[in-house]
Parts: structure tokens; C-alpha cells; sequence
């Protein structure tokens, strides 16, 4: 039986369903037996009443959404090796060796002067309502755990009160308010806030402004990300917000000023206008243009994001980001999003996230083994829980410092916010109830967060933010346990013969040993 790896016709995503579930073609996704006087639950059916609605994950503004595609190779190919022997960055010793030992600090930057409690970020959130909306929970809850968390793209564009002159923004209230409740509860210098730009960011001016009224240091240039070959898009349901950012200069469809467009707007013909980002064109002379004026802007740290574009795409970020001496690129793996990303390009267009980090290592052990500047990298890509943060670091070590993960943290800091209403309601589901009826019975950190901010700051804590904290603290423990079962604690041990590929396809794509013949040479000399 020949394997597929696509939900072709049918999906929670675009909320379509084939009439005969169980019997489906598995090259076209259609029903075995299409019938005459269907309703048209399915895409296929779906799209012939709402067209390029359809193209779209749905409902929007209140949905993440993932590709459901199941590469050839993924991570869950690759198994994590632990040691009876030895121990790297501690004493061999039984007492000393234990895993809250393990030092899950990371120092990047080229002077090193950007420093995480964990070695994780979260990658670039941006304009849509799934972000906004969730961002008090998100920034107060990475600050605190010492995280870095990203602005993305098209939020000053997106602001309805933010103030231009000339075409530049002077001021603004949205990313001034996701900035200030970062750095708010920022501790002990940890963590770092980031200012991500696309192409119209860059003419609006987003990262002077970010600089030199807001403070920020960090700013990363955006080439583009997993979810999607083309630059960020949200749907619009005001008219008015609509022609302001047609005005701003955004791709807005249907253009919100025809006279036509807005008669068939009032009469109801359509409910919402997609606002749209141009694409990118990369070059190096511009690219080292502008790497030059954020420099003269005062920008302390550069990062560069770039998506699952195609091998060669992925070599210019790299040979970009060492020759211009960048603090951080970050590599996204095809098949996520946090939006509204199309739904069959998310599933079928881009590198896998196994494939791209391979080559990417590759990529930059070359520029490494020639004496060339490496920058500090971060891989993205569906990552969620300790065992992939593990492989994500050990498959590029020693190059990756930071796994980027946005879907999951997002759901944790909206389940933190649901529980806090709940408890506002006095209508705690029995699920939860069984744990208590308050913040402080619920969330398992909140005696450890009471006693290290006290009464008063602790009482303001929004519950998005605990949630996403005690997410955090679970992801934490359980990276250390792991990493000790493998005798490695810090980060910097970490290598890639700490993973083993379970599939001689895995072996080929990853240069990871297949399992069989792991450690043959030192078997080979402990049985002589």
C-alpha cells in the first residue's frame, strides 16, 4: 500500500467533512461516490459557494492552526540516547549529578550579552487577533520565565491609533503597549523582547521608532517563516478599518474604495476583506544596506527569520547572517502558522522542518569548518514539548541555541485565560475543579511566583500569564531530566550523537547514525 501523506478534501481547518468518511480516494480526497444533491460539506463542495473563503483556516481570529500533512521524516524519527556512565558539566558523582542540576542558560549575541533562563523563544507573533488578543498572557508570562518573545509583522500597521507623518509612524499604542508589558516584568536582565519587520514595517519605519522612542535592542528582519510563501494576511470585517489600511499602503481584497465594493459590502454579498503583505525581494546589496542603517539607528542586536524557502534560499540567510555578522537567524520549518496562513499551502508547499534543520546544519558547519563567523541559530517548526526541544538543540548543535515555538505557547496562555474567567464566573469546570476553585489551588506555580514577587504583584498576575509560566515550568523540568538521562548538563554539551535515527531514511537525511550502529567503534573495544 502506497502511503499518503496529505488530508486532501476535508478538515477541521476549513471545517469541511467528506458525506462518506470511511471511503475516500486517496489522491483527490473526494468521496469514492460523489452524489447528485449533496449540500457540499467537503472543500470541493464548500468552495463552490464560497470561493477563495475556503483557501483559508476558519473561524478566524480565534484559531491556531497546523499543517496535518505526515512527512516521510519528522522528529518523532529520532530517538534520544541516555548513559549508565559519566557525566559533562558536573562531577561524576551521584550526589552532584541529579537533574536540577542540569543549566538550561543560554548566553547568544556576538558578545554574548543576550541571556534566557531556557532555551527557547517565541518566534513572531503579529498582527493577527489570536495574538493580540492573548499578548497580555504571552509577554508577562515569557518575561517572567526569562524567554524572548517577538513582535511580527504589520502590528503598527495594524494599529487604528497609531500616529504617521510623512509616511513614518511617531507614535503608536499597540506595539508601545506589547513592549512596556515585556520590559515590565522582565527580571534580572533575562529574556529579550524582539521588533520583527516585513516590508511594510520597514517603510512605515516600525524598527527606528521601536529603537529610539521604545528602547528595544533587539530587531530582526523578516524574510519569511513555515506557514506560508507569501507575506502575512487577516481578514478585516470593518469598512472603515478596511480603507485605512488600503490608504496605509496594504494589498486590501476587494479594494475597500470602489464605490461597487462598498455597495456589496452594505448589502451583505460579503462580510470581510483580507488584508494582505507584499512579498520580500532579497538581494544583498540592499540587505547590507539595511543592516547598515539599524546600525546607525542604534540597534544593538539583528536577527533574521527566514521560512521554508529552498535550499539555496536558506544558504544566502546563512552566508547573509555570518558575512553581516547578525546575533541570531532563526529557520522555520514548513507546516505551522498562528494565523490565518492558507490552508493548502501550509500542507503542501516548503521544507520540513527535519529537512531544513539538516541542510542548515550542514550549511553552517561548512561556513564553520572554513574559520567563518557563525551566528547563534534557532530552529522553528511545530516543536512543543521537552523531548523535541532536546532534538531540535542536539540535532544542531552545536550551532542551534534556541527552539522557536508559537502555536504552543499561545495554547497555553489562552487555557490559563479560560480558567481565570471560569473562576471569575465561579464556573470552574469539574475537570479542573478537582485541583481547587482559585488561581492559587490551580496553577501549580503560583506559591513559587507569590513568594518571589510578592503579595501585591502576584494578586495582578493575569492568568494567561500563569499559564503560560507553568507551561514553561513543566517544558523546564522536563528538559533537565532528559538531559541528564543523557549525562549532559548545560546546554553547550548537547551534540548530535546524543540522538540516534530510527529509519535508515532518518539516518540519510540527517546524517544522524541509524540506531543499529551507534557507538559500533566503542562497542567494538569494550568486547575486543
Amino acid at each position: 500500500m502506497i502511503a499518503t501523506f496529505s488530508k486532501t478534501n476535508a478538515t477541521a481547518a476549513t471545517l469541511t467533512k467528506n458525506r462518506t468518511e470511511g471511503s475516500v480516494v486517496p489522491s483527490s480526497g473526494m468521496c469514492v461516490t460523489c452524489v447528485d444533491g449533496c449540500i457540499g460539506m467537503c472543500e470541493i463542495g464548500k468552495s463552490a459557494y464560497r470561493g477563495h473563503e475556503v483557501i483559508y483556516p476558519q473561524p478566524f481570529g480565534v484559531i491556531t492552526t497546523a499543517a496535518e500533512k505526515a512527512y516521510p521524516v519528522d522528529y518523532s524519527h529520532f530517538s534520544i540516547m541516555g548513559t549508565a556512565t559519566g557525566a559533562h558539566g558536573v562531577p561524576a558523582d551521584s550526589d552532584k549529578a541529579i537533574f536540577p542540576a542540569v543549566n538550561l542558560e543560554v548566553r547568544f549575541g556576538r558578545d554574548k550579552g543576550i541571556k534566557f533562563r531556557r532555551p527557547w523563544i517565541i518566534p513572531g507573533i503579529g498582527s493577527t487577533n489570536i495574538a493580540k488578543n492573548n499578548w497580555e498572557g504571552l509577554a508577562i508570562g515569557a518575561a517572567l520565565a526569562g524567554t524572548g518573545l517577538t513582535i511580527g509583522e504589520n502590528v503598527v500597521g495594524m494599529d487604528p491609533d497609531a500616529v504617521f507623518k510623512d509616511g513614518r509612524v511617531v507614535d503608536t499604542v499597540d506595539l508601545k503597549r506589547r513592549v512596556q508589558l515585556y520590559k515590565e516584568h522582565q527580571r534580572d536582565g533575562y529574556g529579550a523582547i524582539v521588533v520583527q519587520a516585513n516590508i511594510e514595517d520597514t517603510r512605515l519605519g516600525t524598527h527606528e521608532y521601536a529603537i529610539e522612542k521604545l528602547g528595544v535592542e533587539c530587531v530582526e528582519l523578516k524574510w519569511g517563516q513555515g506557514a506560508k510563501n507569501i507575506g502575512g494576511e487577516v481578514k478585516i470585517r470593518d469598512l472603515a478599518k478596511a480603507q485605512t489600511l488600503h490608504k496605509r499602503g496594504y494589498l486590501v481584497l476587494p479594494d475597500p474604495t470602489l464605490p461597487e465594493v462598498i455597495k456589496e459590502y452594505e448589502r451583505g454579498t460579503f462580510k470581510e476583506f483580507e488584508r494582505h503583505s507584499r512579498v520580500g525581494m532579497v538581494s544583498e546589496e540592499s540587505f547590507a544596506a539595511r543592516i547598515e542603517a539599524l546600525r546607525k539607528a542604534g540597534a544593538k542586536y539583528i536577527f533574521l527569520k527566514t521560512g521554508a524557502y529552498r535550499p539555496a534560499d536558506l544558504a544566502r540567510a546563512v552566508m547573509f547572517a555570518s558575512r553581516y555578522k547578525l546575533d541570531l537567524l532563526t529557520v522555520d520549518g514548513a507546516g505551522g502558522g498562528t494565523g490565518m496562513s492558507p490552508w493548502r499551502m501550509m500542507n503542501e508547499w516548503g521544507m520540513p522542518p527535519v529537512y531544513l534543520h539538516s541542510l542548515l546544519y550542514r550549511y553552517a558547519k561548512r561556513l564553520a569548518d572554513r574559520g567563518e563567523y557563525v551566528p547563534a541559530l534557532a530552529v522553528a517548526g511545530g516543536f512543543a514539548f521537552e523531548d523535541q526541544i532536546f532534538k531540535g538543540l542536539a540535532m544542531g548543535a552545536p550551532f542551534v541555541k534556541l527552539v522557536g515555538m508559537a502555536r504552543a505557547p499561545i495554547a497555553a496562555a489562552m487555557v490559563g485565560k479560560t480558567i481565570g474567567r471560569t473562576i471569575d464566573e465561579n464556573q470552574v469546570p469539574v475537570y479542573v475543579e478537582r485541583f481547587g476553585t482559585s488561581k492559587e489551588e490551580i496553577f501549580v506555580t503560583a506559591g513559587q511566583l507569590r513568594r518571589e514577587l510578592g503579595e501585591k504583584a502576584f494578586e495582578k498576575l493575569p492568568t494567561g500569564a500563569l499559564g503560560l509560566y507553568t507551561y514553561y515550568e513543566r517544558l523546564d523540568q522536563g528538559l533537565r531530566q532528559l538531559m541528564a538521562g543523557s549525562r549532559k548538563f548545560a546546554v553547550e554539551y548537547l551534540s548530535r550523537d546524543d540522538l540516534a535515527a530510527l529509519t535508515r531514511e532518518a539516518a540519510d537525511v540527517s546524517g544522524i547514525r541509524y540506531i543499529m550502529d551507534v557507538d559500533q567503534e566503542e562497542v567494538d573495544s569494550i568486547l575486543g
